[in-house]
């Protein structure tokens, strides 16, 4: 039965009953996407802002406390301090109501974001008896304490002097020296944990302290003040388990440190700096990993190994990794604010966004401005072999990057980690953008991005995101990897998105590892006829890249399997024709497909039942009218005045400008920035003057755009969730584009 959605959106002028109106919509839908293409860092493309939590600020603010910076002056001359201060703003921004913080719009509190967000605002002189201090810190030792917090916020107290070096997971640094067939390796793990956990095995050899100044400390935070000085995680009650073994290793390297046995110590530390170095050099990546955890991590470690601040790779370090940061000002100082980026997705971006334009018809034959984000994602072709290189077959580890095969990472630079995600996507948009006339560079991209993929398939049939690897369930019992993401297996949604691509570009069906694939997606399929998303919110996600997939490949819909499928897809159908869920999903099952409709979970199960039924359906139909009621029309509002509800029961804004995620009814207060009386218009009003008319209050202004302020993509499943601000203007495109193109051929009415 379809569920209700609480979901408030002042509806603009519905769609005509014929598709020239449709058509219409679709044309406008791509005007604005195109008007968010950039002109910069080489060429026409899109990168859009990429959405994280709290910690994002909250991590950065720490790791200058921990490198004692937080009262020098800037590289650029700025005060590092005012700059803190502003940082520190979108903490308070942030906070809940209940004085919490979450990892997304309508998600549980998560005590490593309290404890974090809670002593920076502490650092920065918030009075522990202050209203949002007081609540914060009862929420927390309700939550279970300091000590309940996971192992990288542990990192980072350990080396402020909060807890002791005791309190956190050993992690050796002669991992480095492992050979190959060790059951744990660096080439074993994911890609974004090598990059994570040497730094953090430096720190952990090097244990880097530097007390608070005036001896500030958390103790307040604690249930339980022995915890400071002893690992947090429990014993399993049955004896024989992974989690007792890596336990009982982690007390065994800990004693082995206590006693001065450390063999090979030294000579893993080289190791670790050179491999470090190495990853880090500016001609093939813009920051180690090019993420965020492993570029602030690595500043610590070179710190505590004699690397002085004007060293050149520290300077380069700093550089990365700021240009994460996106000013907002204002002139209202609590809204006053700089928030920060886990990465950048310009690679990302550019071939969802083609691939939709593709879809409303603009090719690199018809448009100039396709032929140049083509070319510009053609130049972005990672012409070297990393580390992924050693997981393959054989017969493969000869192959050539930018030769043999092509292959794409998803910053502007990540040469030592290309990604089959990436990959997928890039040739797909080359292949259906076309080439120019004469031309054939994109297609011929295109073909030879498939031998990269082909060789990175996993045994079962499947595909991970980054490596051709095994999955091994039992690393992530290991105690330093409860960022839930120890490993990078196969995985459903990659799965499908792969096997759409080469198909697309020219793999034929019966290929065998289009059947290999087929198996592995078959055998995934969740009991409710659904798919798991890895790396989007989530079952919806799933299922829509399965079926797509599945649907390539030419396996018919009418088989049990697509039967069970469309059966979920109606059930979760909300009232009002769109489709949502939230990421509540990943912790309760009962949650799956359930939440308000959003733009971007609307376009992906609107594409998915055109899969499964044809456009004709009368889901279809409801799915595409709520998309186009829901698009930013002349003299449609802005922002919502009646704001959704949340899955609990918060009414809540969550812009990707201000963060307030906690605005109750009109006239109410705002609890982070701590105001009492503050309307909508009294939030809006400061945000407008401080960055113009395109985009008010975190939502986008742009006619022909949709508004999304939930956060659909997925970092790390339980851990760190992403808002792509581009998916709520691609992925609608490219769901109406394919709705007009279906009913137009079919001689159906639109909508």
């Amino acid at each position: 039965m379809a569920h209700s959605s609480s979901s408030v959106m002042t509806e603009g002028p519905r769609a005509d009953a014929d598709s020239d109106s449709l058509q219409a919509r679709v044309l406008l839908a791509a005007e604005a996407l195109f008007a968010k293409q950039r002109d910069d860092r080489g060429g026409l493309h899109w990168c859009a802002e990429l959405e994280g939590d709290s910690i994002l600020s909250s991590e950065y603010t720490l790791m200058k406390f921990i490198l004692g910076q937080q009262h020098d002056e800037r590289p650029d001359g700025k005060s590092e301090y005012a700059v803190l201060g502003r940082i520190v703003n979108q903490i308070r921004l942030s906070q809940r109501a209940d004085g919490t913080w979450g990892q997304y719009p309508g998600s549980p509190p998560d005590v490593s974001s309290c404890v974090k967000s809670y002593l920076c605002l502490k650092l920065m002189g918030d009075s522990v008896d202050a209203h949002h201090m007081v609540a914060a810190r009862e929420r927390i030792r309700a939550l279970g304490g300091a000590e309940a917090c996971n192992t990288f916020t542990t990192f980072y107290l350990a080396c402020l002097g909060i807890v002791s070096w005791e309190a956190c997971p050993a992690i050796p640094p002669q991992v480095v020296l492992l050979p190959g067939w060790f059951p744990f390796h660096l080439r074993k793990v994911a890609a974004w944990t090598r990059t994570m956990i040497l730094p953090l095995a430096l720190c952990s050899a090097l244990q880097p302290v530097r007390p608070l100044p005036g001896g500030v400390d958390i103790d307040e935070l604690f249930c339980d003040l022995s915890y400071k000085n002893k690992l947090s995680k429990k014993w399993s009650e049955r004896v024989l388990t992974w989690n007792n073994f890596f336990l009982a290793v982690d007390r065994g390297l800990k004693v082995c440190r206590r006693v001065g046995w450390t063999p090979f110590r030294d000579e893993a530390i080289a190791a670790s700096e050179r491999w470090l170095l190495e990853r880090m050099d500016p001609a093939t990546t813009e920051g180690l990993g090019a993420i965020f955890p492993p570029m602030v991590y690595i500043q610590v470690a070179l710190q505590k190994m004699g690397y002085p601040r004007s060293h050149p790779v520290i300077r380069q370090a700093e550089t990365d990794l700021d240009a994460f940061m996106i000013d907002a000002p204002s002139e209202d100082p609590l809204l006053d604010h700089i928030r920060l980026q886990p990465c950048f997705s310009p690679v990302w971006d550019t071939a969802i966004a083609l691939d939709a334009l593709a879809e409303a018809g603009y090719t690199a034959a018809g448009d100039g401005r396709v032929a140049a984000s083509c070319d510009w994602l053609r130049a972005r072709e990672v012409l070297r072999s990393g580390d992924w290189i050693e997981n393959l077959r054989k017969e493969d580890r000869g192959l050539r990057p930018g030769k043999d095969f092509a292959c794409w990472a998803f910053e502007y630079r990540n040469d030592w980690y290309p990604d089959v995600d990436d990959t997928c996507m890039v040739a797909k948009a080359l292949y259906r953008s076309g080439d120019r006339l004469g031309e054939t560079a994109n297609r011929e991209a295109a073909r030879r991005a498939i031998r990269f993929i082909l060789a990175m398939q996993n045994d079962d049939g499947g595909w991970a995101a980054f490596d051709r690897t095994t999955d091994r369930p039992w690393m992530e019992a290991v105690p330093f990897a409860d960022h839930n993401a120890m490993q990078d297996p196969s995985c459903s949604d990659i799965t499908g998105r792969v096997l759409e691509s080469i198909i697309t570009c020219g793999t034929r069906p019966d290929h065998p590892a289009v059947r290999s694939a087929v198996g592995y997606l078959l055998a995934t399929q969740q009991p409710e006829g659904c798919w798991w998303g890895r790396w989007g919110v989530n079952y919806i996600y799933g299922t829509w890249q399965a079926i797509n997939g599945l649907a390539a490949a030419g396996h018919s819909m009418e088989l049990p399997a697509c039967r069970r499928a469309a059966e979920w897809l109606l059930s979760v159908q909300n009232a009002d024709g769109g489709f949502g869920e939230s990421a509540n999903s990943y912790l309760d099952r009962s949650q799956m497909g359930r939440g308000p409709s959003t733009a971007s979970q609307t376009g992906w199960a609107l594409m998915t039942l055109m899969n499964l039924f044809g456009a004709g359906h009368e889901a279809c139909r409801r799915a595409a009218q709520w998309l186009t009621d829901h698009q930013l029309m002349e003299g449609k509002p802005s922002y919502l005045r009646d704001e959704v509800n949340t899955p609990t029961g918060v009414r809540m804004m969550h812009g990707p400008l201000e963060q307030l995620d906690h605005i109750s009814e009109p006239g109410s207060a705002v609890c982070g920035a701590r105001r009492l009386g503050v309307t909508m218009d009294d939030v809006v009003a400061p945000l407008q003057r401080a960055i113009g008319d395109r985009r008010v209050g975190g939502y986008d202004t742009t006619i022909g755009s949709w508004n999304e302020h939930w956060f659909t993509g997925t970092g790390f499943p339980k851990v760190f969730y992403l808002r792509y601000h581009l998916y709520r203007h691609s992925f609608p495109l490219k769901a109406l584009a394919k709705y007009a193109r279906l009913t137009a051929a079919g001689g159906r009415g639109a909508v």
